[in-house]
């Protein structure tokens, strides 16, 4: 469980934010400037609050109050950057190994074997960083904090300097991060998408202060909570793989419910995350037909939020999960919607992008 209680005053701007959660990946998520670095500098060492105290179980890295202030680098945390700051001169292996130099003699440490695996890096080995892609310039930094053997790895946007195929590339191996190893992660993100495929717990932020923490389905589908704005408005919908067909369309049993998107290269019986964009629902009181749409989620309104203009966030709960929708208000009045209502949620199968599309959270 880690444990952050902040408070700082900068120039025109105070981060007051409190929060616990639970093991694997903490997504600090919210627009720019809501103070999503800042707590990860202060997480790091490189920030220190006028009051706060950040620990997990019986390792304090700070507490004002007590007097505790340890020093950065004797927090034992690794860093993810936007880019992957590699030593140009040495290898991918030699950059790896470089890593593993700076952890504790003491410490648990991670087979090089192991990460290399995991991260996809064998092929890459004896090549120098300019012969590398972006997103195997992350992988390589990925496996060298590792290799440090840190208690807790901060991940500052990691994915924010690369286009949308590389990006595309690095998240599955977050999630095998996520889902594999037992190091927490604490990783910053203005995205809707990655918060949806990695978040185990998602901490919303908005001028400074936390407006909601929970698993990522339940944050990202409520309508009150917008740390991104209402054009980034998705809710998250756990799904298991039912078949592949031969037209190019996946299957998925969401909650009893059928959901076609476009062929997902997972297994049957696979469980994964699907982020469906408000924008991308359309809402019928009556069950539509003669629609080119394949998936149909029959479900009650549980809210309507009215915005300063002409769009409302309806929240529709479906045997699949919570649905969101964003439309005009003049359509949500003469649909007549009001919570308890019953409608139905249409979504095209092609509407939904390959990088909404991620595996479910294995225990560990």
């Amino acid at each position: 469980m880690l444990e952050v209680s902040l408070f700082h005053a900068f120039g025109g701007f105070t981060l007051d934010a409190h929060f616990r959660t639970a093991p694997g990946v903490t997504m600090l998520f919210g627009r720019s400037g809501s103070g999503k670095t800042s707590i990860v500098n202060a997480v790091a060492g490189l920030l220190l609050p006028d009051e706060g105290r950040i620990a997990s179980g019986d390792w304090t890295l700070l507490d004002t109050d007590r007097g505790i202030r340890l020093k950065p680098h004797r927090r034992r945390l690794g860093y993810i950057f936007q880019e992957g700051r590699l030593f140009p001169h040495l290898t991918v292996r030699q950059n790896l190994s470089y890593g593993a130099l700076f952890a504790p003699r003491d410490a648990p440490r991670e087979d090089m074997g192991r990460v290399v695996d995991l991260l996809g890096l064998g092929h890459l080995l004896e090549r120098r960083p300019r012969a590398l892609s972006g997103g195997e310039k992350q992988r390589v930094a990925i496996g060298r904090t590792l290799l440090s053997a840190p208690r807790l790895i901060l991940a500052d946007e990691p994915l924010a300097a690369l286009d949308e195929a590389r990006k595309a590339e690095i998240l599955p191996y977050f999630e095998r991060l996520r889902d594999e190893m037992a190091i927490p992660i604490v990783y910053v993100s203005h995205s809707a998408s990655e918060v949806a495929r990695l978040a185990t717990t998602v901490v919303a932020l908005d001028s400074g202060r936390v407006v909601a923490q929970g698993p990522a389905a339940e944050v990202l589908g409520d309508p009150s909570v917008l740390p991104a704005g209402a054009r980034e408005a998705g809710a998250v919908v756990t799904a298991r793989v039912l078949r592949h067909h031969e037209d190019g369309l996946s299957e998925l049993d969401a909650g009893g419910l059928s959901l076609y998107l476009p062929r997902v290269e997972q297994a049957p019986g696979a469980a994964l995350r699907v982020r469906i964009a408000a924008h991308d629902v359309i809402l019928s009181r009556a069950r539509p037909e003669g629609l080119s749409a394949l998936n149909i989620l029959p479900g009650v309104v549980h809210d309507v939020r009215s915005g300063e203009g002409p769009g409302a966030l309806v929240a529709i709960d479906t045997k699949a999960g919570r649905v969101l929708a964003r439309i005009t208000g003049r359509s949500a009045a003469s649909l007549g919607l009001a919570r308890g209502g019953e409608v139905h949620a249409v979504v095209k199968a092609v509407s939904v992008a390959p990088a909404d599309i991620g595996t479910g959270e294995q225990r560990r």
